[in-house]
């Protein structure tokens, strides 16, 4: 059975490269501080945020907020809710979905407060080792129209996250510890478990790629 996040992979076949498969991420951990673009080792910047063990973690930049539109399959009510923050959001990472030599996994924010609010655009990722050192570049951005979408209580979108198996692209690659997700238009991220083996970390054309946030899981 194809999944909708089939369709973003087709799209980003052979632009796009870089545990437990098929098995959702872990509870997410929420990071108080400031995200700032994760290049690189940012265990030492002073804007980088911190995980609730008291450690300095590594932290991507949310995407802005540019000429989106108010998409049609809007999940909720409230035209004129305003946007979810990092703290009314829960992550995790949907079961992997490959093809063609593509790894395609959706990141899910799920509304987990008493309001309806709205998620527009990009989100911002970040592979970090145990000791919250990121590892390999920022993703990419697939083209894309990005569209607000509204969650009322309880409701999900997801974004997808895709890159080429580095068995297949013969990329340098390390296995994450865990994926930080960045909101649109927000500082801070949520750390969630990475469930999806080695990943590819050189900085060329296997690196990974996300796709603007839709309606739903992604499953």
């Amino acid at each position: 059975m194809v999944s909708a996040l089939g369709a973003v992979a087709a799209l980003s076949l052979l632009t796009a490269c870089g545990g437990q498969h098929g098995t959702t991420g872990s509870a997410p951990q929420k990071l108080p501080g400031t995200a700032q673009p994760a290049t690189g080792d940012r265990t030492s910047d002073d804007g980088a945020s911190k995980d609730t063990s008291g450690g300095t973690t590594a932290a991507s930049s949310g995407s802005s907020d540019s000429g989106s539109k108010t998409s049609a399959g809007s999940t909720g009510g409230g035209t004129t809710s305003s946007r979810c923050h990092t703290s009314e959001l829960r992550a995790s990472v949907g079961a992997n979905n490959p093809g063609a030599g593509q790894e395609n996994f959706p990141l899910v924010l799920t509304n987990s407060s008493g309001r309806t609010c709205t998620i527009d655009g990009y989100p911002g990722a970040a592979f970090v080792d145990a000791s919250g050192k990121q590892l390999g570049p920022d993703p990419k951005r697939n083209a894309g129209s990005p569209a607000k979408i509204t969650l009322a209580p309880g409701r999900s979108a997801w974004a997808g996250l895709t890159f080429s198996n580095p068995e297949v692209s013969g990329a340098k690659t390390a296995t994450p510890a865990a994926i930080l997700i960045t909101p649109p238009d927000e500082r801070d991220s949520l750390k969630v478990a990475w469930p999806g083996g080695a990943v590819p970390v050189s900085d060329n054309s296997s690196t990974a790629h996300l796709s603007v946030f839709q309606t739903g899981t992604g499953a």
